[in-house]
């Protein structure tokens, strides 16, 4: 719980009391490797802190697998979506490694953010991140080749280029396997 606590004082200032009020609204947990965190067509009650290891998210069309998004250590991983309106996830979350998350429940943090100013700031303030980095990778797609998409990655987030297989990577930047391979092979 301390990565947390420090996780939430570099997002906002939190008393004492408050972290006190908090701990109420979490649970913690070990995902195994290959476990879902969430599963399409689930309501999204939750939001994952991830204290050790990774996540990711994928959409399963036609029995191919679509990476949209890595989450490590000191991040939060949800469905926004899901989380805000109740609707069903329309994808999945899965531990990549064994994953050890502290779990925000939603309906307990809620009634919380109603008694504490401080809760409710930090509330606004972990979707805020978690959709900074959504904007962020979407952006990507927008803006760069796949080539400069990688280079990006490269540059920003050198966890993805170390922890991330090759397939997965593949998969995120929406090319077959072998095309990453070329490109990362004419660059060297």
């Amino acid at each position: 719980m301390q990565n947390l606590l420090k996780y939430i004082h570099s997002l906002t200032s939190f008393s004492d009391e408050s972290w006190v009020l908090l701990q109420t609204a979490l649970s913690e947990k070990i995902y195994k490797k290959k476990e879902l965190m969430l599963q399409e067509r689930e309501v999204c009650r939750s939001l994952f802190y991830i204290d050790k290891g990774f996540c990711k998210s994928y959409y399963e069309i036609d029995g191919v697998i679509k990476n949209t998004g890595f989450f490590f250590e000191n991040e939060i991983s949800t469905n926004i979506t899901s989380f805000g309106s109740g609707q069903p996830s329309e994808f999945n979350i899965v531990a990549c490694e064994e994953l050890h998350a502290i779990i925000f429940d939603k309906e307990k943090l809620f009634k919380l953010a109603e008694q504490s100013p401080e809760i409710e700031t930090l509330g606004r303030h972990c979707i805020r991140q978690f959709a900074s980095k959504q904007e962020e990778f979407s952006n990507l797609f927008k803006l760069y080749s796949t080539q400069e998409r990688l280079e990006y990655l490269e540059k920003k987030h050198p966890e993805m280029m170390q922890r991330v297989s090759l397939t997965q990577l593949a998969s995120f930047l929406g090319v077959a396997r072998e095309t990453l391979s070329r490109i990362r092979k004419r660059r060297i």
